[in-house]
């Protein structure tokens, strides 16, 4: 039997340069997406997707009904800011993704990427775990935004061991006021310190797009699928996504134009979709280290403020990303894996709700907390697994039960 599948990503997904990491609206995370369907029915799907285009006709663009027609501000407080007019919209779209349409989507930091490349010889062992200190430096890159760190990776390279020493070194000192609960942090980065002595700067630093579809392949694997053709949105002459592709594995494969392809466009949907919503949500939990203090941040209570119709769409949106279909592969990450982790956990703390009357009855200015709560439960229970690698396989670990959520 065989598949069709296609691929596109966030807009700002290839836009990595000095002047976009540095903007304040600067996402980290390059988000990918790919569905796709048995060919028998391509015919089904697509009339059905068709429909719901032209019953959105004034949002296009160009002709296309693409990802830009989201709005930022429609998800300042998630799926609460959605008003009458916006969200049947949004209702209609996830309805297009029944169990009949595979999803695949994966979650990267750019970030990893980099520091992937400094510590490219270091590999785990029984007296050390590598992945734990690629992802402290990760992690406090994306926590405190150091503007000397990111602007050194795009702008001058060679220098960024340097500006990442003096931030590591500056945070040690400023930690010192929080010793007891930035003990474990404090350790951390002098341990890494200490690596950054034999770390070589690589001459240039370029994104590469092989690790999203390294996670396709697995999920083919684990799907029994063989006989499938995938189709990417056409990029331009250098073809460096398709070449990615290619370079892992994969087979039949091409570039093609999303106006011809309704799979093309609703990837790109897709992916806008869950892209809005994780921005949005990293930026709401993002907290101001300018003074060297550590406060707890938590979502404001308007993103529980939920009427019928917006849950609903919630637990619609879990029951698309986290039911249907459930294979492991379904969904793809690295080291870092946090943002993807907050997001998932979102979905699942709005889908426990029966309704909006349970919100209420448990305090609507307390979800906030008891959401934090839970999110850390399941940052521990990533931590662990983490943690765990090398008892798995001391050599090479177990991918399986380490990268992916």
């Amino acid at each position: 039997m065989k598949y069709v599948f296609f691929y596109d990503e966030t807009e700002h997904s290839r836009k990595i340069n000095y002047k976009t990491v540095t903007a304040n609206n600067y996402c980290d995370n390059f988000i990918t997406g790919i569905v796709g369907w048995k060919e028998k029915e391509n015919n089904c799907i697509s009339d059905r997707y068709l429909a719901f285009e032209s019953k959105y006709d004034y949002r296009k663009t160009s002709g296309e009904l693409k990802s830009l027609t989201m709005k930022t501000k429609d998800f300042s407080l998630g799926l609460a800011s959605l008003n009458r007019n916006t969200i049947e919209f949004y209702e209609d779209l996830v309805s297009q993704f029944d169990e009949k349409i595979i999803i695949y989507f994966s979650v990267f930091s750019k970030i990893e990427y980099v520091i992937n490349q400094l510590f490219t010889n270091y590999h785990n062992s029984m007296f050390g775990n590598t992945d734990y200190m690629k992802y402290s430096i990760i992690k406090a890159i994306n926590v405190y935004r150091p503007q000397s760190v990111i602007e050194a990776v795009y702008k001058e390279p060679k220098i960024f061991v340097k500006e990442l020493r003096s931030f590591l070194e500056d945070r040690i000192i400023k930690n010192q006021a929080n010793s007891i609960l930035k003990k474990h942090e404090n350790k951390a980065f002098e341990e890494i310190l200490i690596l950054l002595d034999d770390t070589e700067v690589p001459e240039t630093l370029e994104w590469a797009y092989f690790a999203s579809f390294d996670g396709f392949k697995k999920l083919l694997k684990e799907m029994n699928i063989a006989n499938y053709k995938l189709m990417i949105d056409c990029e331009g002459k250098k073809s460096h996504t398709l070449n990615s592709a290619i370079s892992v594995g994969l087979q039949n494969v091409t570039e093609e134009d999303s106006k011809e392809y309704v799979g093309i466009r609703m990837a790109d949907m897709f992916v806008g979709l869950i892209s809005r919503l994780m921005q949005s949500l990293k930026i709401s939990l993002i907290g101001d280290y300018k003074d060297g203090k550590i406060k707890k941040t938590l979502l404001d209570s308007g993103w529980f403020a939920l009427n019928q119709r917006q849950l609903d769409l919630y637990k619609k949106l879990y029951q698309v990303i986290c039911e249907n279909n459930d294979y492991w592969y379904k969904s793809f990450s690295g080291i870092y894996s946090d943002d993807l982790v907050t997001f998932v956990s979102l979905l699942q703390f709005m889908n426990h709700f029966s309704d909006v009357e349970e919100i209420c009855s448990n305090k609507i200015e307390m979800q906030p907390e008891y959401y934090n709560s839970f999110v850390c439960r399941r940052l521990r229970e990533r931590y662990k697994i983490m943690g765990s690698k090398l008892l798995i396989n001391p050599i090479a670990g177990d991918d399986k039960d380490y990268f992916y959520y």
